[in-house]
């Protein structure tokens, strides 16, 4: 007896102390992941280790002061900005704001001696700058919890508006949780009725929805545990959300649409348990571990956010197989002949079905079905071609945001970026004469697209000293100096960034050592180790794919046809993704506003969760042909009978998380609207056109090569070595190979 035969037989002979156990399971993963978030932490786009990031830590050390993250727009109550009272009423801000706790560092117009690029054209409106310290998480809950409601005010004199990369950030995370809660309880209601069309059963229904339940608890308990170590994401949480109930619905409905196929079968209720466990576990087994082998290789990143995915993934699969194989065959078991919809009767798998007839038109028409699909799915799939990975931005955030609100008038009346400065910073650069300091700063303002320089030697403006520096104590510490590097705003609206950063460090510099950073440089640093690492990490992704999914099915072939159907899906996704949020398509009808970019991470948490998605589809599907196969040695006759068998359950999946992630796209922030049409767009593409029409072309073009595998490894054929044909049927002439292998 195989050992998931054993366990089935366990499940069914013993399942009231299994129940207990996993209900006692569950709620004391309830409990201790409910303080999951509260050990996780935010993220900046900062990559360990790179230039960019050891300038903030000696800007941090020695200067005492960062990146601009807290922006306070002051607008004069009637004229401008530089009449007496706006001016005391500005100065009196700036040394308020400097004052508090949390904030290192602050200056303004009025503090830096009428600084231009600190002032609109229009002269109604100027800026306090200000470094918030500490990591994302604390800087943000400064910001958001006091900072923001305690500087946003109005009198007679002035209105100040707070924004910042931090206040934005916190006011992203917050309306983010409060659409992705207000999606869930509409969600998991939705989720309830549709598999209660699907089953007929309530009890059913149930079940599937605890296991993604058990998952997602279960995920973030153990996610807890992991944050004590290292550090964890709160990206964690998302995809724990999204992937733990999305592969709870997933491996639950193979589980129990083999056990009801046992009983009309007429099996006995613990016979049908064992052989549900023993067949449709060895599948999701080997579907849990393709997703976790291939989420797991995220952990090649040097970034937080990126490994905690790794963590989530491998944890979430880990739990909804558990889950799938534990505690739904004991819940079956007591279930019993009730798991079958009323007037239930035998189930047969004849040319009479649908998939079976549908899957005959496309073998019987392969290179056109597949021509028609391919055509399709490139069309869709265009878009991808222009994807542009650009800043982070406010936009992503709906117009009635309050920090939206002032970028909005930010945009609108200043032409430079003052608060997203270049720092050049020389540790040792105060030993460096005057003049050479000033020919240097000289040379970087003549770079394109920047607007000012401003050095302890003056500032420098097209190459031409404009004017003495208008706070020279904040450039020097006490051996080392520094520049700030003021860009145009249309500099960082594109994705000119890294060449624009690439410019500047390419500058002869007079110093033994220059550390340049700041938020541009920062993303630029951070998209080049991503971008340098990605190639690696896919190839490591396909050769961790294709050797699970070969100890699965024994076939070169049908493993790296896998990988390629998968490759489609994303590219699709991609493609969609790029159209819509990219380039604003049904913008107005979703109600975002495109900027022309995406920002780096999202795209890779939808890889994650698609991939894993589209990766259950096909080994659930994969795995039915194989046993026909196995039963009946004809390749065609077993595309189809696995066909008949498996679409029905992926349709089935699809409808019900594709409706389910739908529903995020209702939601206010950007982001996820891009996961809810992103994944529901992908997985429609994935269980239509990849799996009902390109499967059966594919594999009726393939004949027998389906089934071929290289001599050494042919201990995991389909087919034991030297059998020609399997007991149960002669195969077809074109189709049967006459050895495995």
């Amino acid at each position: 007896m195989s050992p998931l035969s054993w366990l089935g037989a366990l499940l069914a002979a013993r399942p009231r102390p299994v129940l207990v156990a996993g209900i006692l399971l569950t709620l004391l993963s309830g409990v201790i992941g409910a303080g999951a978030m509260g050990e996780m932490i935010l993220n900046r786009w900062e990559a360990p280790g790179t230039e960019s990031v050891r300038a903030h830590e000696v800007l941090q050390r020695d200067f005492h002061t960062g990146n601009a993250n807290f922006i306070l727009l002051v607008t004069a109550a009637g004229g401008s900005v530089d009449s007496a009272e706006v001016a005391a009423a500005g100065a009196a801000l700036t040394t308020e704001l400097r004052a508090d706790r949390a904030v290192t560092d602050a200056w303004s117009y009025w503090s830096a001696h009428g600084d231009p690029t600190l002032r609109s054209a229009d002269s109604r409106h100027a800026v306090v700058l200000a470094h918030v310290s500490g990591d994302a998480t604390t800087a943000r809950a400064q910001i958001i919890d006091r900072l923001l409601p305690e500087f946003t005010r109005a009198d007679a004199t002035v209105q100040v508006r707070v924004a910042g990369a931090e206040a934005v950030s916190g006011q992203i995370s917050a309306q983010a949780t409060q659409d992705f809660l207000r999606a869930e309880l509409i969600i998991i209601p939705l989720m309830l009725l549709l598999l209660l069309m699907l089953y007929r059963r309530l009890r059913l229904a149930l079940y599937t929805l605890t296991v993604g339940l058990f998952a997602v608890f279960a995920t973030l308990a153990a996610l807890r545990v992991v944050a004590s170590f290292t550090e964890v994401s709160t990206f964690a949480a998302n995809i724990t959300l999204v992937m733990g109930i999305g592969l709870g619905v997933d491996y639950s409905l193979f589980v129990i649409s083999r056990f009801q196929e046992e009983l009309r079968s007429g099996a006995a209720v613990p016979l049908a348990v064992r052989t549900a466990v023993a067949t449709a576990g060895r599948t999701v087994i080997f579907s849990g571990i393709t997703v976790a082998a291939a989420l797991s290789v995220l952990l090649v990143f040097p970034y937080s956010f990126l490994r905690s995915f790794a963590y989530a993934g491998v944890l979430v699969v880990a739990t909804a197989v558990a889950g799938a194989l534990v505690l739904l065959p004991a819940a079956l078991a007591v279930t019993g002949h009730a798991a079958l919809p009323r007037r239930a009767g035998p189930v047969t798998h004849t040319e009479q079905g649908f998939w079976y007839r549908f899957g005959d038109v496309v073998m019987r028409n392969p290179v056109r079905s597949a021509t028609a699909a391919i055509l399709l799915l490139a069309v869709l799939a265009a878009p991808a071609a222009g994807l542009r990975i650009g800043l982070p931005d406010d936009r992503v955030l709906p117009p009635s945001a309050s920090t939206r609100q002032t970028y909005d008038d930010l945009r609108a009346t200043f032409d430079v970026e003052a608060n997203d400065a270049v720092h050049f910073v020389a540790p040792g650069g105060r030993a460096v004469p005057p003049e050479a300091v000033g020919r240097y700063a000289a040379a970087l303002s003549r770079v394109g697209g920047v607007a000012r320089v401003n050095s302890t030697a003056g500032v420098f403006v097209g190459g031409v000293l404009a004017g003495p520096a208008p706070d020279p104590g904040r450039l020097v510490s006490d051996t080392g100096t520094r520049l700030e590097v003021i860009p145009t705003r249309r500099i960082l609206a594109g994705t000119e960034v890294p060449a624009f950063v690439g410019e500047l460090r390419a500058v002869p510099r007079p110093f033994d050592e220059v550390l340049v950073g700041g938020y541009p440089a920062e993303l630029t640093d951070f998209r080049a180790v991503l971008t340098e690492r990605i190639p690696a990490v896919a190839a490591l992704i396909a050769v961790v794919t294709f050797a699970v999914l070969l100890a699965m099915s024994g076939s070169v072939v049908l493993a790296a046809k896998a990988i390629v159907l998968n490759l489609l899906s994303l590219a699709v996704m991609f493609g969609v993704l790029v159209f819509v949020f990219q380039n604003g398509a049904f913008a107005g009808v979703l109600g975002f506003t495109p900027i022309g970019t995406l920002d780096p991470a999202f795209p890779i948490l939808l890889f994650c969760v698609a991939y894993g998605l589209s990766m259950d589809y096909e080994v659930f599907l994969l795995s039915r042909i194989i046993e026909r196969y196995r039963a009946t040695g004809d390749n065609r006759r077993a595309v189809l009978e696995g066909l008949q068998r498996g679409a029905p359950l992926v349709t089935a999946a699809a409808l019900v998380l594709a409706v389910s992630f739908s529903l995020y796209a209702t939601g206010q922030v950007m982001y996820l609207q891009m996961l809810g049409v992103g994944i529901a767009i992908a997985i429609v593409v994935d269980a239509t056109v990849l799996r009902a029409v390109l499967v059966p072309a594919f594999m009726r073009l393939a004949g027998a090569a389906n089934w071929w595998t290289p001599r050494g490894l042919r201990r995991w054929a389909v087919l034991p070595n030297g059998r020609e044909t399997p007991a149960g049927g002669p195969g077809s002439a074109d189709d049967r190979p006459s050895v495995a292998g």
